[in-house]
């Protein structure tokens, strides 16, 4: 795919927009103390920087998709303990046939077919974006591919993906995950199976029963009981020795799949949204897959009018869409012109999810003015950015959501499939925009700042961020034996 040079245009408009904005207020990390200098000498040391910003303490990822959230190499484990084929030529695991079809050549058990060394690097890479690029493959296909390569292997295993996720947030020291995952989703769908579209929407809620939606719910919250019980046992956080992962709060967004049928969308959003209402655990709801798919793409404003509907049976639920994943190439002009806008005039969004094609929407400065009026913060995952759409750099409207006063937070998507994790995000944004330690504190704070949750909890989440930070700037001195001389010395020289 394709994407205009728009480097010049970005930097002019963030620029533009910076001279209208008020500086920020002072708050942690604003001070030119000796963690903002030293914060200035790292920056000549990428490997010490990211050292530095493992130990930092860290607010929490917004955006975070449970299934992606899991490498590669788990699954693989899991697929050769259950008894899992991989069909060698398409690179997707899957039930092993029948006896009878053995003589399948193309299909070999998992635990046969990674015993070659160079087969097993291969399927890493089919259930990731690990060297997309060595295969003739578009990062934006090979990323969204993974999802139904790696998805036989993730069945049962919901405990232990979260114990996953939970364990590489506390080694990161990062304190709040909110988790989407689609539970009861592909029931809640089969309800509206056999239903028509109607743009009478409390007509069409009509014909979904609620006893059937409660139904699924319930099956749904023991499960998620049992999923926490499981994630937290194999993390061993009853024991003397608790893995940090344990620290880490944990809170779900029900994720609606948009590639459906219309009316199978909106029981899916229905139900989110009751789901949400019925279990604190689940905090909002989310519209995933391809934003670029033909259907998604068809019924966009439809989708949008289903969330400002279904989440009337929610009304302290968070709506967080994934609006925008869009850029010219990968779809027509027209249908980049308009996805944020709806998400927030008519979704009602809270949360914006990647917002990559924002300066391709109609009236962009408006745009930008409605997203900081209202205070919708939006998700920035520049991994994901970079290998789905090929946006990157200055092309990227990172710098204009901040000089614009949107608020924004770093997050991962799916940190599995794009073999990353949140540290990496911050040393990219750090590096890519020259930010300052009060930059990176700020968005920090954000992550919790908006994340969807009752105001007393976030109270407290970002009393508790603000005192390891405290603590981590007394101690970030250390950091500073760790600098190359030569690195520290080319620093101090450009001063």
């Amino acid at each position: 795919m394709s994407s205009l040079p728009v480097r010049p245009v970005v930097l002019a408009f963030a620029l533009a927009l910076a001279a209208c904005q008020s500086p920020p207020p002072a708050g942690p990390g604003s001070a030119p103390d000796h963690t903002a200098l030293l914060f200035e000498d790292l920056k000549a040391s990428p490997a010490v920087l990211q050292a530095f910003l493992r130990a930092m303490p860290k607010g929490g990822d917004l955006h975070s998709h449970l299934s992606g959230a899991v490498y590669a190499e788990s699954y693989v484990q899991w697929a050769i303990e259950d008894g899992l084929c991989v069909h060698r030529e398409r690179l997707v695991l899957l039930d092993c046939p029948p006896a009878a079809d053995a003589a399948n050549v193309a299909v070999r058990s998992v635990a046969d077919a990674v015993r070659d060394r160079r087969f097993y690097d291969r399927l890493v890479d089919a259930l990731s974006t690990r060297n997309y690029r060595l295969y003739g493959r578009s990062g934006h296909d090979q990323f969204f591919a993974t999802f139904a390569a790696f998805g036989a292997a993730a069945r049962g295993r919901s405990g232990e993906m979260l114990a996953e996720a939970m364990r590489r947030a506390g080694a990161q020291n990062i304190l709040y995950l909110e988790l989407m995952a689609s539970p009861g989703m592909g029931e809640a769908a089969r309800l509206a199976a056999d239903l028509d579209w109607d743009d009478d929407l409390a007509r069409l809620r009509a014909r979904l029963e609620d006893a059937r939606l409660d139904a699924i719910a319930a099956a749904v919250r023991a499960g998620l009981s049992e999923v926490e019980r499981e994630a937290r046992a194999l993390l061993g956080c009853e024991t003397p020795a608790p893995d940090p992962g344990c620290g880490v709060t944990v809170r779900l967004l029900a994720q609606a799949l948009r590639t459906l049928p219309a009316p199978e969308v909106f029981a899916q959003l229905v139900f989110g949204f009751r789901l949400a209402h019925a279990d604190a655990r689940v905090v909002g709801v989310n519209l995933v897959a391809p934003e670029d798919d033909p259907v998604a793409l068809r019924d966009y404003t439809r989708h949008m009018r289903a969330v400002a509907f279904a989440s009337r049976e929610a009304p302290n639920a968070g709506i967080a869409l994934h609006a925008g994943e869009l850029t010219l190439g990968l779809v027509p002009p027209e249908a980049l012109r308009f996805h944020i806008r709806e998400a927030v005039e008519i979704a009602g969004a809270h949360r914006i999810g990647h917002g990559t094609d924002v300066l391709y929407e109609d009236d962009p400065r408006a745009l930008l003015e409605l997203l900081a009026r209202r205070d919708v913060l939006v998700e920035i995952n520049l991994t994901s950015s970079d290998v789905i759409l090929g946006v990157t750099g200055d092309a990227h409207p990172f710098p204009v959501y901040r000089a614009a006063g949107v608020p924004t937070a770093l997050s991962t998507d799916d940190e599995g499939v794009s073999r990353i994790d949140l540290t990496h995000e911050y040393v990219r944004a750090v590096l890519t925009y020259d930010l300052s330690w009060a930059d990176v504190v700020e968005l920090s704070r954000n992550s919790l700042r908006y994340a969807f949750l009752p105001e007393p909890d976030k109270t407290d989440l970002l009393g508790e961020l603000d005192r390891r930070l405290a603590a981590f700037e007394r101690a970030a001195r250390s950091f500073q034996d760790l600098l190359p001389p030569a690195s520290a010395a080319a620093r101090n020289a450009s001063k």
